[in-house]
């Protein structure tokens, strides 16, 4: 199933009310603005890309209460079947979860819809197995308990360097990606990447690997196509800082045209470009398969287009016209939130491998 580039943030697509509003309200008046009945995309399409990529670039973070299908529906002027359909269909993805009596809220990639328990229930397990085959043996909890805490007060030993593997949708930017997350790394340490298709269609996974990296709404597909024993990290991704500045420097007077991969995130390139260049109001998209595309880039003084069409836009784009890709990095602060933390705890358990004799 093909799914997503790089896409623009939530918050890129939407027009924010300028009044005093608690968060769950604005995440409603958000995603209801959102919604273009101009764009040949169906509302629920558009609703389901809002919500997929407001959770991938942390604009809609774990444990965030979603609108109710009623407030939704009612506030966008969408028929209450098409909000529940896109609900069903996130999450049977993982992406959220209904608690009953509660509401809907963003999931952290592990829901109960059939992806694999969280991190905290896979050691529940462990620890299970661990005490029934103390006991097996004849030894005490406490004698068990004795040597958890030891190991848990014990500092960290010296290590082997980590693998990382990092699953993005197109291979170029996924390298791109890797490169900024390398950064972050210890001496040593790897990082190779790899694609969700090229997994999807059998090719061997990268090993080894002691944590797998992939963009947040996606983190619930990748782990379901690795083994159990690799953590899987969804990162979020923020604008890059050379998009940003190209956008900025726009003429104000120039036709733009904006090319998308993806139907269901039609809606959120044209206010993503508008976020970075406010001065422009020449605007329009299309999908990179829409039968005008050619005439469409010819009628453009800059095209703006989504990771993954350079190819296509480039060969049908006039020689004299500018063209510009809309790219996404790893957002810094999610690497460190988020990634880092897993990491020091796969150099904790390669440390207390190295220890147990064999």
């Amino acid at each position: 199933m093909h799914k997503t580039p790089s896409s623009p943030d939530i918050s890129d697509g939407i027009c924010y009310n300028k009044t005093e509003q608690t968060p769950d309200e604005k995440i409603l008046t958000n995603l209801a603005a959102a919604l273009d009945r101009t764009l040949p995309v169906p509302l629920g399409i558009q609703l389901r890309g809002l919500i997929e990529f407001g959770i991938a670039l942390g604009e809609l973070p774990s444990g965030q209460r979603l609108p109710s299908v009623r407030e939704l529906a009612e506030r966008a002027g969408i028929a209450h079947m098409t909000v529940a359909t896109v609900y069903r269909e996130l999450r049977e993805a993982g992406l959220i979860e209904a608690k009953p009596g509660a509401g809907t809220y963003v999931g952290d990639g592990h829901s109960s819809d059939g992806l694999r328990s969280s991190a905290m229930r896979k050691i529940q397990r462990r620890v299970e197995t661990l005490f029934n085959e103390a006991e097996e043996l004849g030894l005490a909890p406490s004698v068990v308990s004795s040597l958890v805490n030891a190991r848990a007060a014990r500092g960290r030993a010296q290590t082997r360097p980590l693998h990382l593997v990092m699953v993005g949708n197109f291979i170029e930017t996924t390298r791109q990606y890797a490169d900024r997350i390398r950064e972050y790394l210890e001496p040593g340490d790897s990082i190779t990447v790899t694609t969700v298709d090229a997994l999807q269609a059998g090719e061997s996974f990268p090993q080894p690997c002691d944590v797998c990296i992939t963009l947040a709404h996606r983190r619930g597909e990748v782990e379901h196509l690795l083994p159990t024993s690799i953590p899987v990290v969804g990162l979020s991704f923020i604008p890059s800082e050379e998009t940003r500045a190209q956008l900025a420097m726009i003429d104000p007077m120039a036709r733009v045209g904006i090319v998308s991969i993806f139907p269901e995130f039609m809606a959120l390139m044209k206010p993503g470009v508008l976020r970075f260049a406010p001065h422009v109001s020449d605007v329009d998209v299309r999908l990179l398969t829409a039968p005008d595309l050619e005439a469409f880039l010819a009628s453009v003084d800059v095209a703006i287009y989504a990771s993954g069409a350079e190819a296509k836009v480039k060969q049908l784009l006039p020689p004299d016209r500018q063209a510009t890709e809309f790219r996404y990095v790893p957002d810094p602060h999610a690497i460190r939130a988020t990634l880092l933390p897993v990491l020091e705890r796969a150099r904790s358990a390669n440390a207390q491998q190295e220890e147990e004799p064999s």
